[in-house]
Order: structure tokens, then sequence, then C-alpha cells
């Protein structure tokens, strides 16, 4: 069965006995995250992330479906993961691993069910029409941090994305192409961030962002999802060591910082490929068709 490449003995307890003197190999913080770097794709929806090394591609998609029969006011948002056998040796196509399992279930608990996309925005006729939205992720590099780089491209994605504007005539949906009228972004009511706390030593030390590495000789995690008004949406814990209360009350306060300071940063580049866009974009094609 594949499986990660494991760390030797000498390679655990060098890195536990950097932790136990605050030294991390990488050089950084126990509070700091890797460089993290955020593109968007020229299709609406499309959200590049790298983490360090790690890598996450998330795409949005929108289509006009029938909703449910008990949701007849409200549209379909989803979200799927991919891990590609290319990102590491442990992936393999048609098998989920314990990673893959967790990651949707973190996501889905996280954006989803927290009510992070007004659903009831995507109904077109009620019982008859709404748009399905769906998330795809895809892992195309793991190196450690995979919740928080797959959450972050997910929430960038889904502030990125349009959907097709449309318009209701009795029974008739019409469906407008980009070209015909400009597509509408979609209505999010918060913008949940996870950021993921590996412990080591019974939770006496506690880092953020641990590497892959750093994942394989930690004791246990917890992963906190808040949004920038700190607003606290999940708190995981699946298995390890137990860990001091006190201890997750102040991995709270510090992930609220985090979250802030991530929020920030995706909104900067909205705004940067907003502008990059409006330069030379659609807007700009009908205003030179205009003074001809």
């Amino acid at each position: 069965m594949p499986r990660e490449v494991e760390l030797s003995r000498n390679e655990r307890d060098f890195i536990l006995q950097a932790l136990g003197e605050n030294i991390r190999l990488d050089g950084r913080k126990f509070d700091a995250f890797r460089d993290l770097d955020l593109s968007f794709g020229d299709e609406y929806g499309a959200a590049d992330v790298k983490l360090g090394k790690t890598r996450v591609l998330a795409r949005v998609s929108a289509d006009v479906t029938a909703p449910f029969a008990d949701r007849k006011f409200d549209g379909v948002f989803s979200i799927s993961t991919e891990f590609s056998p290319m990102a590491s040796p442990a992936f393999e196509v048609g098998r989920q691993t314990d990673a893959e399992i967790i990651l949707s279930r973190i996501l889905e608990k996280a954006i989803r069910r927290s009510g992070a996309l007004d659903t009831e925005s995507l109904c077109i006729v009620a019982g008859s029409k709404c748009f399905t939205v769906r998330a795809d992720v895809h892992i195309l590099d793991h190196d450690g941090g995979l919740i928080d780089a797959s959450c972050i491209a997910v929430i960038a994605a889904l502030q990125h994305f349009r959907r097709p504007d449309v318009s209701v005539e009795g029974e008739k949906v019409t469906v407008y192409s980009p070209r015909e009228r400009e597509p509408v972004p979609l209505s999010l009511l918060h913008h949940p961030l996870c950021v993921t706390f590996s412990y080591y030593n019974g939770g006496e030390t506690m880092v953020v962002d641990a590497t892959m590495a750093e994942e394989q000789v930690r004791e246990g995690e917890i992963i906190i999802t808040m949004n920038k008004f700190g607003e606290l949406c999940q708190i995981a814990k699946y298995g390890g060591e137990a860990i001091d209360p006190v201890a997750v009350l102040q991995c709270t306060n510090v992930a609220l910082a985090k979250v802030q300071a991530l929020a920030k940063y995706i909104s900067g580049r909205l705004e940067e490929d907003a502008k990059r866009r409006d330069a030379g974009g659609l807007m700009a094609e009908l205003s030179a068709e205009n003074e001809r």
C-alpha cells in the first residue's frame, strides 16, 4: 500500500529536540505561517494557493438544476476533494486516505455547514430551478498544512467566482452569457478560515502550519475555524494526546489574529485581480467599441 516516506529515528529525535529548544527547522516562529502566495486564473472562480511547498487549486463552477425536494427555496452547494498521486506517494487514484476523509469533513463543516454561502440567493424559481455551486479542491503538492491551504483556496475561489445573470418571465428562465450581462458575485455571509495547531510535549509546545516532517512527529492537532469577526465556527480534534483546555483558549486567540491577517491578504489579492481585469477585460473592450 502506498504511504509517505517515514522519518528515521534520528530525524524524529532531532526535530523534537529542536522544538524543545524553541527552534523550528525552517527558522519560523511557532505562530508563523509559511510564505503564502494566492493567484487567480483567467476564468472566474479559480484560485491557486501555495503555502510553502504545499499547493492547492480550487475551482468553483455553477449549473442550473432542480433544488432538493425538501429545500425548495435554496440552491445547492457542495465541496469535493481530489488528491493527485503526484502530490504525495501516499495518494492513489480511486482510494480515499484518512487525510482526504478528514479534509472533506473539515471543509464541509467549516464552510458549508457554517452557512458561509447564502444558498437562498441561488434560488431562481422556487421548487423548479436553482443554481448548483460546486467547489472542486485539487491537491497538487503536499508538504503539510493541507487543511489551512484548502480552506484559503475555497474561500478565495468563492469570493472570486461570478455566476451568470438570469431573468425570469413566468416559467421561462433565461441565462445570460458574460457578454450579454455582467456576471453576478456569490452572496457570502462570512469568510471562515482554518488554522491548524500541532502540539508536542503533552501540549506544552504548539506550532502553527506544521510542515510534513513536523506533522509526522506531532502528538496531535487542533483545527480552529473562525472568521475575521472572531466568531468561532468549529474546533476539531481527531485523536492524539489529551490537551489542557486553557491551551485551547490560547489557540483561539492566536487563530483570530491569523484569520484576520489571512482575510486581509485575500481581499488585497482580489482587489489586485479586479484592477487587472478592468484594465484589459470586457469593460475595456466595450469602451473601445463605443469610441469607434
